[in-house]
């Protein structure tokens, strides 16, 4: 059976795309691997891509905030992101990026097998395949995804990042995460 430290090793030795060409060290995603819940962001940013670990800017401090103003501590769900290599100066990842990582992030969603995907912003929800033209079409719904041979359940909810800038957003946010955790427990395993 496949681990994540092994899927983590190959993401480290990866050069499938120019992101390889400048990034200071890939950010794979870190978290309990035993997790019924992951988490999924866009891209690593400027502190990722200097320590290798995911949500750890700004962004990363208000979903931690976020995420314990629900009762969650950070430590009891796996975080990762649509691309594992920070895109130059921070812009959103394409879709050729998102496309040459997925199977990637398929491969660490088999070994997890959550019971809940939480997808941050437009990134993430392309990166599980789901289809749409705004973000509005799909934020607050869980969705059944199939990636590989699993189905799981899906909720797509904002990036940290607009919240974080725009505080009219931040009542909807916490308004998903808490809809998330919650209807994780109800969950068939």
């Amino acid at each position: 059976m496949e681990s994540l430290t092994a899927i983590s090793k190959e993401i480290e030795k990866c050069t499938l795309c120019d992101l390889c060409l400048k990034r200071n060290k890939t950010v794979p995603g870190e978290g309990n691997e035993s997790t019924g819940i992951v988490i999924i962001g866009e891209a690593p940013g400027k502190n990722e891509d200097l320590q290798g670990k995911p949500f750890i800017g700004m962004s990363g401090r208000f979903l931690s905030k976020s995420l314990e103003s629900i009762g969650v501590d950070r430590s009891a769900v796996f975080i990762t992101n649509a691309v594992k290599c920070r895109p130059p100066n921070n812009r959103k990842p394409t879709n050729e990026e998102i496309a040459t990582c997925r199977p990637y992030l398929v491969r660490q969603l088999s070994v997890i097998q959550p019971k809940l995907i939480l997808a941050l912003g437009t990134s993430a929800a392309s990166s599980l395949g789901i289809k749409f033209k705004h973000l509005s079409e799909i934020k607050s719904r869980f969705i059944d995804i199939t990636l590989g041979n699993r189905q799981f359940t899906c909720l797509v909810t904002f990036h940290p990042s607009f919240p974080m800038r725009f505080p009219s957003a931040r009542k909807s946010f916490l308004a998903d995460l808490s809809m998330a955790f919650n209807s994780y427990k109800n969950l068939p395993t």
